[in-house]
């Protein structure tokens, strides 16, 4: 809910599971209607919207693939023809990743593509769009990774996008100021992948100077810090329990 009373609206990209979940369901908790995005995964969005809609707000799915820039503007046409009524767009979580696993000699060029389309491409995109619609103000936030700091050989596109979508908000942030902040989160370890089996997971964890993986609710709390506190932007709010401190 807003100033004048009129309730919030918030695009969340990857929302159909994982950490993209875990934020529309923080903001629904916080009275936003939400409009949520997911790519493959109906099921799980399905099981996203029956969450959000129980905790007393308007939900509205909207399947795109974010590489596709068409499907991205056909997203906000969505979004401009869906009837919240009276509901303010104000808000862009952009969650949505992709993970290739591949060493930096033998990544295939679809792996490099895919990750800086979704992962930094997509954001940059959706940003544009969302602000000619914040007409009175809003927020962007990007979800950035502590693989942002790192040199994951492994990752190589993931981390080297990552890196540059830190850097893609501080331009966002100067640009469309003063009426639209941009910041981003840049979590650590919260939930293993499917490429990571669970002895590598217990080792990474064990390194980290607090000893355990976050929280889905430290994460976002962090956004909710980011929507509370107006004056912050620019910023990338580092959540990793000091995996960047080895």
């Amino acid at each position: 809910m807003n100033e004048s009373g009129i309730p919030s609206l918030a695009l969340v990209t990857g929302s159909a599971h994982r950490l993209g979940r875990a934020f529309a369901l923080s903001l629904a908790r916080m009275g936003y209607d939400l409009l949520l995005h997911y790519h493959t995964a109906e099921e799980q969005a399905a099981q996203t919207k029956s969450e959000v809609e129980s905790l007393g707000v308007k939900a509205h799915l909207i399947q795109a693939d974010l590489t596709q820039p068409e499907q991205i503007k056909s997203l906000f046409f969505v979004l401009d023809s869906f009837n919240f009524q009276f509901s303010t767009f104000n808000l862009l979580i952009n969650s949505a990743a992709i993970m290739p696993v591949g060493n930096p000699q033998d990544l295939e060029l679809k792996d490099w593509d895919s990750a800086l389309d979704l992962n930094l491409r997509a954001p940059f995109l959706l940003a544009q769009e969302s602000a000619k619609r914040m007409t009175a103000g809003g927020l962007i936030v990007n979800v950035s990774d502590i693989a942002a700091q790192k040199s994951w050989s492994r990752y190589p596109s993931y981390t080297v996008s990552k890196a540059a979508l830190e850097s893609l908000t501080k331009l966002l942030a100067r640009s469309l100021a003063p009426n639209i902040r941009v910041n981003a989160i840049a979590p650590g370890l919260i939930l293993p992948s499917d490429v990571v089996t669970p002895e590598e997971w217990d080792k990474l964890v064990n390194r980290l100077p607090l000893k355990r993986a976050a929280t889905l609710d430290e994460i976002t709390s962090t956004l909710e810090f980011l929507i509370r506190n107006e004056y912050i932007t620019g910023q990338t709010i580092i959540v990793d329990g000091g995996y960047s401190l080895i």
